[in-house]
């Protein structure tokens, strides 16, 4: 405990003082100071000018990160007969469809990405508030209610992140490992803020982006310049 205690006190010592940093500066500090004894994820929080209880400017989508999470994703798809078997080859590590339902009614929910055929939709429909809360629910907007199982299947596997605005208008997600090199690291990072950017409602007043912070899993966060994060 007295370690932890330690370690956690030398990585707010090296953070301190330390605000609106840009990308590159907030990615060294964090790779740095990413010291526990797993592979830390790299997180990001951002803070809009938005209030996502109108629907007018609510914020969601999907970003491919350029050089994936570095998380192995695991996938649930809603789907029969060939879309089911597609969805298999693919690399699916669960497929189903009234069968699937039951495993998730009974609160084994063993997966990070729900997948649907169109038609597998009035099933899980009745799955709304066991998924929904938990960001699962398929939805055609960020590309998981598809026909083209496979090619969903292989975005998800392959390091593609969901986003949504929760209460108080905060986006977060984890956007590579602290093992990543740097340069992937920024990347990712920037590729996520774009795309947080583009998905600006029309209903949003004001500034939109007001605060951007990166932390690791274990670390401190520090604030990133919102005019460098998002400078093209």
């Amino acid at each position: 405990m007295a370690q932890y205690g330690k370690r956690t006190r030398a990585a707010r010592e090296a953070f301190a003082g330390k605000e609106n940093l840009t990308v590159e500066e907030a990615v060294t500090l964090i790779k740095t100071n990413a010291n526990a004894k797993f592979d830390e994820t790299v997180e990001i929080a951002m803070s809009l000018g938005i209030d996502p209880r109108h629907a007018d400017q609510m914020v969601r989508g999907v970003v491919g990160l350029p050089n994936g999470t570095g998380k192995d994703v695991r996938v649930a798809v809603f789907a029969r007969g060939a879309k089911a078997d597609e969805a298999t080859a693919a690399g699916a590590d669960i497929v189903g469809a009234e069968d699937l339902m039951e495993i998730v009614q009974s609160g084994k929910i063993d997966f990070d990405r729900c997948i649907a055929t169109p038609d597998m939709m009035p099933v899980v429909g009745r799955l709304g508030k066991v998924l929904g809360p938990r960001n699962l629910m398929p939805n055609p907007k960020v590309g998981t209610v598809t026909m083209d199982v496979e090619a969903a299947v292989k975005a998800a596997k392959g390091g593609e992140v969901q986003f949504k605005a929760e209460k108080g208008g905060v986006v977060h997600a984890g956007v590579g490992k602290a093992s990543f090199d740097e340069a992937k690291l920024v990347e990712n990072v920037r590729a996520f803020i774009g795309a947080v950017a583009k998905a600006k409602p029309a209903g949003a007043k004001g500034s939109y982006m007001r605060k951007i912070a990166l932390s690791s899993t274990m670390g401190p966060g520090v604030t990133v310049s919102v005019d460098n994060a998002n400078a093209e």
